[in-house]
């Protein structure tokens, strides 16, 4: 007899395994199934390995692992007629067993690889569905909130204008000035070759005030205050605080999320501004230093050669990218589940998110700005 098989014999409380044939890895798939369904009543339960023609290390994982499932039930397993080395390699295969159920590996080929995709793209529309009704949420909240005054939350507010406005200032400043420095000194290294460095003004006027003061502001502020916003809620939802919000009668998002987005909304134009002058200003000084171009000068070159709907293009872009921000951050802290790990990846998830997309839109209201020749 060459095909695995077996048999279960029921004898006074006792039950036994008879196995016969070649339990060896190539023919295992004809037992596996059958073996993972072997169960028994009694106490005792024997195995008996008498008649197998042959036995390798997938045969002994086999039985290793019934005779181990059987024990964790409470059923003693014995091992009868069994020879030194068939005993020996089940008893080094069973000491070889982990510890923890290994993860299956996921399933490979053309399906499964387009059936991912498809999961994929399934959870990208279900989480901008999610999103989209949460922006939907925030402003029926604030239209109601707009017709009833007393529904304020003035404190709320002012104090989030202060975290994440004025607390943000001195950073703010400091990467603005030192971009200012950097692309004064990158164009006066370019535009010498040419003979062209009073045009390091133009380059620098235009880059501060139409795209990175404004760019670099709102991502600088994704990351402070985005995930602040994300790391607060998420927090106060896993201590179940929301929850007794609502208990309360009090609205989460008219608490919680409306004086956040407003605060942003609020502060992110005046941030872009000060980061502009900031800009503008590290600009000059490389330019004087680098170049010898005067302040003078270069005041006289900004206010001949730059319009101002570089300022103007700018300072729309503030408001968008705020709301984006706040938005993304509340929404990312409803989707927190119980634990701070929880928290933490969806912190993170929130920095992302707001960046890419602000990044995202940025790109959207060039072209959009390009067609209308501004």
């Amino acid at each position: 007899m060459t095909e695995p098989t077996f048999r279960i014999e029921e004898d006074k409380g006792a039950s036994t395994l008879r196995l016969f044939g070649r339990l060896v890895t190539k023919s295992l798939g004809k037992v596996e199934a059958d073996f993972a369904q072997a169960t028994t009543r009694s106490t005792t339960f024997r195995i008996d390995l008498s008649e197998i023609d042959a036995l390798d290390t997938g045969g002994a994982w086999l039985i290793a692992d019934l005779a181990s499932r059987l024990e964790a039930s409470g059923v003693e397993v014995e091992y009868s007629k069994a020879s030194a080395a068939h005993l020996q390699l089940i008893k080094i295969v069973a000491a070889s067993r982990p510890d923890q159920t290994g993860i299956e590996d996921l399933p490979r080929g053309l399906l499964p690889w387009l059936a991912g995709i498809g999961e994929k793209t399934a959870e990208i529309g279900r989480l901008i569905l999610s999103l989209m009704s949460f922006m939907g949420e925030t402003l029926v909240v604030l239209a109601r909130t707009m017709f009833r005054p007393s529904r304020w939350r003035h404190a709320a507010l002012v104090n989030q204008m202060e975290e994440v406005g004025f607390n943000a200032i001195p950073i703010v400043v400091l990467m603005s000035f030192l971009i200012g420095v950097v692309l004064a000194f990158q164009g006066a290294s370019q535009l010498r070759q040419f003979g062209a460095e009073i045009f390091v003004v133009d380059l620098i006027a235009i880059s501060v005030l139409r795209e990175l003061g404004i760019l670099l502001t709102a991502i600088i502020v994704a990351g402070r205050s985005g995930s602040a916003f994300t790391a607060s809620i998420g927090s106060m939802k896993v201590r179940e605080e929301l929850d007794a919000m609502r208990t309360l009668g009090l609205d989460p998002i008219e608490v919680l999320v409306l004086p956040r987005v407003l605060a942003l909304v609020i502060m992110l134009p005046i941030l872009g501004f000060i980061a502009n002058i900031a800009g503008l200003f590290g600009g000059a000084l490389m330019s004087w230093i680098e170049l010898g171009v005067s302040p003078g000068m270069f005041m006289t070159r900004l206010q001949e050669n730059t319009d101002i709907w570089h300022l103007i293009i700018g300072m729309i872009k503030a408001p968008v990218f705020a709301a984006i921000i706040g938005t993304v951050a509340c929404w990312q802290a409803m989707q927190v589940r119980g634990s701070a790990d929880s928290v933490g990846r969806h912190t993170t998830t929130s920095v992302v998110q707001s960046i890419f997309l602000v990044i995202a839109v940025d790109a959207l209201f060039s072209v959009f700005f390009a067609e209308l020749g501004l």
